[in-house]
């Protein structure tokens, strides 16, 4: 059977384009299912999978999709519409590889979908604003967004070999697929400069009892792309060592990890093990960028492009309730080691963001707004993060986490 490869347009604008891209992947031996996910004028082209399929995927109906008005709103719906129909095929095993072709339209329609799709799924998007800032389209997604130079309007010299490109790279990566490989467990830790120390020991440690150890840099980007792995289920366990993407969210900095950082772990059920560093801090760019409501705090220059907030007692009383919240939602185990003694290398006696009294407030804010049970445990350690006693009991705690799970593993 040739691989297959779902190909999408707004096809009452784009439909001979796509049925272009479909003709380049037949040549190549891979079959093309076109989908039409158009919402105004009838489609150019025949699909394979009509727009009412897709839309009747939607919670409100083909009816809510279809029926808008607006194009803004309609472009809305049917990319959330298209979401649910790519995952339900995705659940089928009937997605081998998506390309999508479009505009501004089309490219925030298609690739709301794609980023939803694994890590590893093959998914190119061929878009007229692949330049410039694109992180609102690829996020934290492995998505390929292909410049296509001229406008998505018409078979032309340019076009031509655009279109013809993207099909034969997706027909590449779909009739190459990497074979399942006998790889060690993978796990995710999260760390940033003040962290180092201690993942650094966890890490070693970690590598080895025989696991692949992957480090994420607690900018926003980071948190999110780890927890895309764990969606993937390409991460099988999670040390959230550094949670600092916390206090920028809450507290307005430059590094959120957004709304719903700790859901995809705490939904995977993986070993999940979780500490406060970093959250002394909120982070902005160079000092001339801080928000002026800020200037008058406690500032410190980490390097040119990024400086420091420490922060107060009342953001780190709802720090800690924005986390408990989250924990208290969880069905799995987890365990959160507190490290009394400081949540950073500066949050120590002597250091610029040294502050016993606001660290006290994160610690019992936390303790008593988690309701913890015997898989909901939050344990204090008279430790700074970055002592040797701390990062051997967090690898100890992952170590138990994991042996509870994967009972045939032994480190």
């Amino acid at each position: 059977m040739p691989a297959e490869v779902l190909t999408i347009a707004t096809m009452d604008t784009k439909g001979d384009e796509l049925a272009f891209v479909a003709q380049r992947l037949d040549s190549a031996g891979v079959k093309a299912i076109t989908v039409d996910v158009g919402t105004q004028q009838p489609p150019t082209q025949s699909p394979v999978i009509p727009r009412e399929i897709v839309a009747a995927c939607h919670p409100r109906g083909v009816s809510y999709v279809l029926g808008q008005a607006d194009r803004g709103q309609a472009v809305t719906a049917m990319g959330e519409a298209l979401r649910e129909f790519l995952l339900q095929k995705l659940a089928r095993d009937e997605v081998q590889g998506v390309l999508g072709i479009g505009g501004s339209g089309g490219t925030a329609l298609i690739c709301h979908a794609l980023r939803a799709l694994p890590v590893g799924l093959p998914k190119v998007m061929v878009s007229t604003v692949a330049s410039g800032n694109v992180a609102a389209y690829v996020d934290c997604s492995d998505l390929i967004l292909m410049p296509s130079i001229v406008d998505v309007a018409g078979i032309n010299a340019v076009s031509s070999r655009i279109l013809s490109n993207a099909a034969h790279a997706i027909a590449g990566m779909v009739s190459n697929l990497v074979p399942a490989l006998d790889l060690k467990p993978a796990i995710g830790m999260t760390m940033f400069g003040v962290t180092t120390t201690c993942v650094t020991a966890v890490r070693t440690a970690l590598e080895r009892d025989g696991l692949d150890c992957l480090v994420f840099h607690a900018t926003g980007t980071g948190g999110r792309a780890m927890e895309q792995l764990v969606r993937s289920q390409l991460i099988r366990g999670v040390l959230d060592i550094t949670t600092t993407e916390v206090a920028d969210e809450v507290v307005g900095g430059v590094f959120p990890a957004g709304p719903h950082r700790f859901d995809a772990i705490l939904a995977a059920r993986v070993p999940y093990v979780m500490s406060l560093g970093a959250l002394d801090m909120v982070n902005f760019g160079a000092m001339a960028t801080v928000p002026e409501a800020f200037r008058n705090r406690r500032l410190h220059v980490h390097n040119p492009q990024v400086t420091l907030m420490r922060t107060t007692v009342d953001e780190n009383r709802k720090c800690a309730q924005w986390i408990a919240a989250k924990l208290n939602r969880s069905v799995a185990p987890v365990t959160v080691l507190i490290p009394e003694k400081g949540v950073s290398a500066l949050d120590a006696p002597g250091q610029a963001f040294h502050d016993p009294d606001a660290d006290a407030v994160l610690f019992d804010t936390l303790e008593q707004s988690v309701n913890q049970t015997p898989m909901r445990v939050i344990r204090r350690l008279p430790y700074h993060i970055n002592d040797r006693e701390f990062s051997d009991a967090l690898v100890q705690a992952f170590r138990d986490q994991w042996s509870s799970i994967h009972a045939s593993w032994l480190f």
